[in-house]
């Protein structure tokens, strides 16, 4: 099965797989449509995040990496409907972004990073009531 994931800075020595950390876990969206892929992509690019290009790629070669990784691999099938605020993060990304710039850095040398090595979302927020009540009547629309 193909899958389809969010790369940034994709064929290069810096590429990076797009997850989100969700309490202490790095989850790593495997989107059963690009049509989805894409519309997510697109809403990280209005964040101001590096844009990132859809690659589709085997399930199982991508379940492997995040096993080796220790990451979560999460499948987002066709017309997947969100049933709780964590599930809400696999629509819309979170409004805050975790600074990713010097994310190769950040491992020690015991520690290096898996290629394609991740990149990720702060998933707390701020909370803001006005907004959290435009994204309910958003989602209500989908």
């Amino acid at each position: 099965m193909r899958v389809h994931v969010l790369l940034f800075d994709a064929g290069t020595d810096s590429e990076g797989i797009h997850s989100l950390e969700i309490a202490g876990r790095t989850v790593v969206l495997l989107f059963e449509n690009p049509d989805d892929a894409e519309r997510y992509a697109g809403l990280l690019e209005a964040q101001d995040f590096p844009v990132p290009t859809v690659e589709a790629l085997d399930r199982e070669d991508v379940d492997l990496f995040c096993r080796e990784a220790g990451y979560e691999a999460r499948l987002i099938e066709s017309g997947f409907v969100p049933s709780n605020d964590e599930e809400r993060l696999f629509m819309a990304p979170p409004q805050s972004n975790r600074d990713v710039s010097n994310w190769q850095d950040d491992a020690s040398p015991d520690e290096q990073a898996p290629e394609p090595a991740r990149q990720g979302l702060e998933t707390e927020p701020e909370s803001n009531p006005e907004l959290d009540e435009l994204r309910r009547r958003l989602e209500g629309l989908l």
